[in-house]
Order: structure tokens, then C-alpha cells, then sequence
């Protein structure tokens, strides 16, 4: 659909000026200073936002106590929780036929997700006291209403506020690398949560002694965090879809969160009783069980997501001498 245009504007000659009629263009300064306040008004709503969100980690990891936060041992376990998510959005950011990502978007990226994600972790509180009297099918609806949309809209939030205005985002595929890498952000610190919220001080010594703290909590984690880094690459894949397609920008940016919510909320609502049902009714253990079902859903939507990927790099590889003929050798390695 293209912008409608001003009756005045599609009828008048080239040489007629319309300007403050039906076109606008900066030439006084009364414009000039129209546009510095709109750049500053933009900027500040962002620079409010990381903010208001860098205040709530301040709080969130306070309530813990910095000294628990900082210990050397909960940096281990964070770590090693965080290795299988690192391993997918490594694997995206690799399957990235056009042009490698600058690390200054990546490393940007990751530190907005960790920070965005203290708005779902206060949303979550606050809500799901709402949702716990109607027993599981309230928790059903948790997932479905405020987990899913809300957890898949804060680390899109961390694309958007910086990545996606970029100039080198430059290729629909972009949005799934930095999707995954705010997936990966996500990860981190809400491991850490869940981590300094299940341990003691004195489990906690540097080894590998230390994975059996909190009941093997770090285990736990580590299972649950390529889900999102899955669940995110499919909003940020429809983020880049997006912003090369401005006329559809908003349907498809809702059509992204609503698969990552939907397949969130799903492995949320499935993964308890799944897991209870298939330990009770086969001779595998409760987190043999757990590691069965998070291979088998977080592998099926995985594959799906990186069909995407490869579609994209199939179409990219086809068209690619006619579109960039100066892209770089050794982008090829992807063909077959």
C-alpha cells in the first residue's frame, strides 16, 4: 500500500511550491528547532525507558544482596546455565548469509535484554497473584496472557530500542541474530535469579562440586534457556520482516509476538505435567524426563526456526549477484 498523497501535492506542477501547504521541509528556524525537539524527545523516551529498567535490576539484585550476586561461585553457575542458550544464538548469528553483525550491536543488544527484562519480572509479580486462585487453569492463562506476550515483547523492546535503527541492520535475517542474542540476554539474568534465589551461601564453592547446589538448579536452568533464545529469533526474524516491509510494519511485528508468546506459553502450560505424567508411567527419572520433553519441543520449534534461517539463505544465495555482487567469499560456505 503506498502513502497517500494530497490532492493539492499529486495535482500541482513540479515548480509550484507547496511548502507548509501540502509538503513540508526544514527551512526556517522555527523548523530547525521542530526538529532538534523532536530528536530530543525521541532520544529521551529511550534513554527513559533503560532508565526506569536499570533501576529495577538495581532493585531486583539488591533484594538479593551484592555480595551473593558478585560471589565468583553464582558467576560460574550463571555461566555454565548459559552455555546451551550461547551455543543456539551462536549457531543464528553464524547462519547469517549476508554480513556479519558489528559487536557493538550484539554486545548492545545484550545488555538492553538484561536490563528490559526487569519490567516482565514486575509485570509477572504483580499478575500472577491474580491468576493463582482458579488453580492450573489459571496458570494456564497466566502463560497465555501475561508470561508469553509479556517476557516476547520486553526482549524485542531490546532490539528495537537500539539494533533495529541501525543502518547495519540491513537484511530481514538481522532481526533473528539480535532476537536471539536479547533471547541469550533474557537468559542470563533471569538464570541468576533463579539461581541466587535456590542456593545457600555455604553450597557455594568454586568446582564442580557446586552444579549440585540448589538441587541441581543450574541443570534446571540450562535446560530451559534455548527456549528463549528460540522464542525471541522468531519475533526479531519478523522485527527485520518489519522494517523492510513498513507498509504491513505493525501486523507483522504482531504476527512475530504472537508465535513467540504462543510457543512460550505452550512449553510453560506442558512442561509440568508432561514431565510428572511421562516419569510416573516410564522407568525415567523426574529430570530424564524433563530432558526428553525440552529436546524434543524446544528441537521441533528450533528446526522450525531455522528453516526460516535457511530459506532465507537459500533465497539470499540465488539472488545474491544481482543484489550485492560485491558480497564477500567467504559467505559462500554456505552453499551446498
Amino acid at each position: 500500500m503506498s502513502s497517500p498523497s494530497d490532492p493539492v501535492k499529486s495535482r500541482a506542477s513540479d515548480d509550484r511550491d507547496l511548502y507548509d501547504v501540502a509538503t513540508w521541509e526544514e527551512r526556517t528556524s522555527l523548523d530547525g528547532l521542530s526538529v532538534a525537539l523532536y530528536w530530543l524527545i525521541t532520544r529521551s523516551a529511550k534513554a527513559l525507558v533503560v532508565f526506569v529498567a536499570l533501576l529495577g535490576l538495581l532493585a531486583i539484585l539488591g533484594s538479593f544482596g551484592l555480595g551473593l550476586v558478585f560471589d565468583p561461585a553464582v558467576a560460574m553457575l550463571v555461566g555454565l546455565s548459559a552455555i546451551p542458550a550461547f551455543g543456539l544464538a551462536a549457531y543464528v548469528y553464524v547462519s547469517d548469509v549476508t554480513t556479519a553483525e558489528p559487536l557493538s550491536l550484539l554486545v548492545a543488544t545484550f545488555l538492553l535484554s538484561i536490563l528490559t527484562a526487569t519490567f516482565a519480572a514486575v509485570l509477572n509479580s504483580y499478575a500472577q497473584p491474580l491468576f493463582a486462585p482458579f488453580g492450573f487453569l489459571g496458570f494456564v492463562l497466566f502463560f497465555f496472557v501475561i508470561v508469553g506476550p509479556v517476557e516476547e515483547t520486553v526482549k524485542l523492546l531490546a532490539v528495537r530500542l537500539y539494533a533495529y535503527t541501525d543502518d547495519r541492520f540491513d537484511a530481514v535475517v538481522d532481526g533473528a541474530v539480535y532476537g536471539a542474542i536479547a533471547g541469550l540476554g533474557f537468559v542470563v539474568i533471569e538464570n541468576l535469579v533463579y539461581i541466587v534465589q535456590n542456593v545457600e551461601m555455604s553450597e557455594l564453592t568454586l568446582g564442580f562440586a557446586v552444579l549440585g547446589a540448589g538441587d541441581g538448579i543450574t541443570a534446571l536452568r540450562a535446560l530451559a534457556g534455548p527456549g528463549h533464545v528460540v522464542y525471541s529469533a522468531f519475533a526479531g526474524y519478523y522485527l527485520g520482516l518489519a522494517k523492510f516491509n513498513p507498509e504491513n510494519r505493525g501486523p507483522i511485528v504482531v504476527k512475530g509476538l504472537v508465535i513467540a508468546a504462543v510457543i512460550h506459553a505452550l512449553y510453560n502450560t506442558l512442561v509440568g505435567p508432561v514431565t510428572s505424567v511421562a516419569s510416573a508411567l516410564t522407568p525415567l527419572s523426574r529430570i530424564s524426563a524433563l530432558f526428553v520433553f525440552v529436546l524434543l519441543f524446544q528441537g521441533a520449534f528450533g528446526y522450525v526456526l531455522l528453516r526460516k534461517i535457511w530459506r532465507y539463505r537459500d533465497a539470499y544465495l540465488e539472488t545474491r549477484d544481482s543484489v550485492d555482487p560485491n558480497v564477500k567469499p567467504e559467505m559462500t560456505e554456505f552453499e551446498d
